[in-house]
């Protein structure tokens, strides 16, 4: 009975119609090269999400880029061309050195002579303004430029208007000396331009930051620290953190080569940010993106951006 049933309401075959071919289970050929293709797929974009992942670590606006005196290792050092040319690029701050010539002005110049970067021979502090106005700055080849030396007055006129932070840096005379007055000459440029809310003052003298701290108390400061000061005092570079306090610096910069995990944390603790010189290859830059320091100071500000993904 259940066979005559099933045998009077399965369907015929009906003219015209092909029976279905009747296929082993398993994925047809083009259905697996199909899943292949989406599994590479998926793949490549696992592949390029990590990338994309890594560069976005890598791109941390926390840690600021100073083109160190302009960028020397790219233009004529502390001259107005590098500082236009960093400005360009897009740093984060400008960092330059201040002397005082004769009569009071200050320039912008690392060295107390002009010797080494000048087509001028002397000490600043021996020349007017009018004297050292004749003197271009060298190329790192040596040869001659067109550069004059800059005044501190025309390096703020050409970074007013850019949103960029300055780290001027007050140096003493070829004796060690400090130029009398330099603080207050210094805090009332900045003020006149309208810059020293982005201005840190740094030195390597403490007694420098305590003047110019007496005449302005909220001015960012910073303190600078090399190997010289460390040997000379047998102390450990974390105690640079409290050389810092001791003198109310807001900031501490250090020779990148003293710096490691342990000096951030410490600085970290005690409040103080922390800014590393002059750090000009690959690897010592990626080391001090990886300690997360506040910026560094290079020679190879191009180098630094493209490193930090900028």
């Amino acid at each position: 009975m259940d066979g005559q049933r099933r045998a009077r309401h399965a369907p015929a075959d009906r003219p015209g119609r092909r029976r279905a071919d009747v296929r082993p289970p398993g994925p047809r050929p083009a259905r697996r090269a199909g899943r292949a293709v989406k599994r590479a797929t998926l793949l490549v974009l696992l592949a390029l999400g990590l990338v994309v992942a890594a560069e976005s670590r890598a791109a941390d606006p926390a840690v600021r880029i100073a083109a160190h005196r302009g960028g020397a290792g790219l233009w004529p050092e502390a001259s107005l061309l590098a500082f236009r040319q960093a400005l360009a690029l897009g740093v984060d701050c400008l960092e330059f050195d201040l002397h005082m010539t004769r009569d009071g002005e200050l320039v912008v110049i690392h060295d107390a002579t002009l010797d080494r970067t000048t087509t001028a021979r002397g000490a600043v502090r021996d020349l007017t303004l009018g004297q050292l106005a004749p003197a271009r700055i060298r190329a790192r080849d040596g040869s001659v430029t067109d550069e004059p030396v800059p005044t501190l007055a025309a390096v703020l006129d050409l970074a007013a208007p850019a949103a960029v932070g300055l780290l001027p840096e007050i140096k003493v005379g070829p004796d060690g000396t400090p130029y009398p007055g330099i603080e207050a000459k210094v805090l009332a440029l900045l003020r006149a331009r309208g810059v020293l809310g982005r201005a840190v003052v740094q030195a390597f003298e403490g007694s420098t930051l305590r003047r110019l701290l007496a005449l302005e108390p909220t001015a960012r400061t910073m303190l600078l620290v090399g190997r010289a000061r460390l040997q000379r005092e047998r102390a450990a570079p974390r105690e640079a953190v409290r050389w810092a306090q001791e003198v109310g610096a807001t900031d501490l910069g250090m020779d990148h080569r003293l710096v490691d995990a342990a000096v951030v944390a410490a600085a970290r603790t005690a409040g103080i940010r922390i800014s590393v010189f002059t750090v000009n290859e690959e690897q010592d830059l990626r080391r001090m993106l990886e300690l997360r320091v506040d910026a560094v100071m290079t020679d190879r500000p191009d180098l630094a951006k493209r490193l930090f993904g900028r």
